[in-house]
Formats: structure tokens, sequence, C-alpha cells
């Protein structure tokens, strides 16, 4: 068969609202969340067809089809084994779901991705799942829509709670669940954000340790019942009401970097400034670009270590 392309942005992502609530007897925990893209973004390439005569070092396993991942943008080996990567298991997981019974299956024998990292990794920005969202969505677009939207948030949903929501292509949405169920939102205006990366990275699955932890010595159970009014949810300044992240007491006093972050950038006018995710990065929410370029020189005089990105929210310019 003839190769066929398909080209696409993986956005970055902030939660305007995280609260972790109970731990399933599995292990997973239910999330209240809300998503906010980015427009910082990775970019992806997609190849169907025929596998090459000579190979590739980034090839994994003999079964068909063969995926193989390119990675720019960032060393080799920053990401962990490639045949981990969440872009590669996407790839994997949609072809086998073509092929069991929900869906044609696919002729292709080959699947090969091109990924050009521009979003820092373990930061809790979701690069990583981003990624795999755009290459179901990718496969999809490819093969003409064979599984669809909600076949693919359940695909996403297996890979990660973030992964679902960017397989909406939304610019926000409301989760809950293990984030995998999903009620998308209306755009809010374009705001300027500021991202700040401390040179250490937290990993998840210590801040959720770090989270229980805290709950048990202080006699604290998991987050009770809310109430979200959707006025709230359909404006900035409601959801700077709303903001919050379960997260951010608990570890501001383990790595004091991330208080001292939130504060420069609150006194620059960031509402809100939270962590992301688990962290590490804490993000600030700007009205102006004025308030951005403050922040932005606050934090290269009282926090020069720590890396520092400029994007907005996606959604539509204030005119």
């Amino acid at each position: 068969m003839k190769q066929r392309a398909w080209k696409g942005r993986a956005p970055a992502k902030v939660n305007l609202l995280l609260r972790v609530l109970a731990r399933e007897a599995g292990g997973h925990h239910q999330i209240e969340t809300v998503f906010q893209a980015l427009e910082l973004a990775d970019q992806l390439r997609i190849v169907l067809g025929r596998p090459s005569e000579t190979g590739s070092p980034r090839d994994f396993g003999s079964a068909l089809p063969r995926i193989a991942l390119e990675v720019e943008g960032v060393g080799a080996d920053t990401l962990g084994p490639p045949e981990e990567n969440l872009a590669v298991r996407a790839a994997r997981l949609y072809s086998d779901a073509l092929g069991d019974g929900r869906g044609p299956a696919t002729p292709v024998s080959e699947i090969r991705v091109r990924l050009t990292k521009r979003i820092p990794h373990g930061a809790g920005l979701g690069g990583g799942s981003s990624d795999a969202a755009a290459v179901l969505r990718g496969l999809d677009q490819l093969h003409g829509g064979a599984l669809g939207r909600d076949r693919l948030v359940e695909l996403g949903g297996q890979l990660g709670a973030d992964v679902a929501f960017f397989v909406l292509d939304a610019p926000r949405a409301l989760g809950w669940g293990r984030g995998h169920r999903l009620l998308p939102l209306g755009a809010l205006p374009r705001r300027p954000v500021l991202l700040a990366l401390p040179p250490e990275s937290i990993a998840t699955p210590w801040a959720y340790g770090a989270l229980a932890e805290h709950r048990e010595r202080e006699g604290v159970g998991a987050a009770g019942g809310a109430v979200l009014d959707h006025a709230d949810l359909d404006s900035w300044e409601g959801m700077a009401r709303l903001a919050g992240n379960a997260f951010q007491p608990v570890l501001e006093p383990l790595r004091p970097e991330l208080a001292h972050i939130r504060r420069l950038l609150e006194e620059a006018g960031a509402r809100p400034a939270l962590l992301s995710g688990s962290g590490s990065a804490v993000f600030g929410l700007f009205r102006r670009e004025s308030e951005l370029r403050e922040a932005e020189e606050a934090l290269e005089g009282g926090a020069a270590d720590v890396q520092v990105i400029r994007t907005a929210t996606v959604g539509p310019a204030v005119t």
C-alpha cells in the first residue's frame, strides 16, 4: 500500500482545579479536575506503510504492524525506554483495537512516529499523555475515523488519566473518576501563561505517597463532596475562585522552592498561580502580557535556576 502521513500538535495542559478523592481497591485514585490546554505543544508526524528494507533501531517487537519511534528535541534517554513510551503504546493499542472485532482489521504493516518534543518531561504538563492522544487521533484520521471519538477516549483512559482529555482535542474539560469521565467546556478568552520549572522534577508516585502520608498523619480523609457552580466554570474570575490543587499544600513544605515560585507569580498578578498536576511545574495565569513580563523578571532575579517558558491558554484572542 502507499504510505500515508499525518501531522499534528500535542498540546500541554495545566490543571486549574485538582481534587484527589477516594482511592479505589485497585490502587487508582478518583479525582476531580479542570483541564486547560496550552499553546505550548509537541509536534508529531505519523506515516503508515511497509517496513523499510533497512529497518530501524527504534523498531519494537516482531508483531505487525511494526512500530518505529524517532524523537527530536531531547536526549535519547530522557523519556525512558522507547518501548515504554506512551506514543508507542498508543500506536499498539490502536492497532489491537482495530482487530478486536469492534473495528475493521488493519492492513498496515508499519507505523512510524516522529516526535518533536517541546513540552518539558516530568513536569505535570501532560506531554507524554498528549503525545499518546495525538497518536490515537492521528491513526484514526488515517483510518477514516474507524474507531471514532468515544472509542478513542476509552482507549486513552487505559493509558492514563490525562490521555482521555487530550483525545477530545478540546480547550478545556471537567474530568472526574480517574480523569477519563469528561465534560468538554467552552473556551475562555486567551490568557498569557508563565510556566516555571524547578531543576528537580517530581515523580507522580512519590507525590501520591506524600499526600497519603499527610492525610494519615493529620487524620484527614479523602476530599469530600463539593458543588461546582457552572457560572464559575464559565469565566476566568470564577475559575480563580475555584482554583486549587490537592498536592500543593502537601508538597510545598517538602519542596519550599515551589511556594517561593508561586509567591513570585502571585505578586506579579497571577490569578491563579498553582502547581500543575503533581508538579513540578508551577504556572501563573495573567490578564496582561505586562504582568507576565514582570513575573518573568522576578523569577530571573529571585529564582535564577528555574526554567521559564512563555505560553498561553488555548482560546479566542481578546480584541
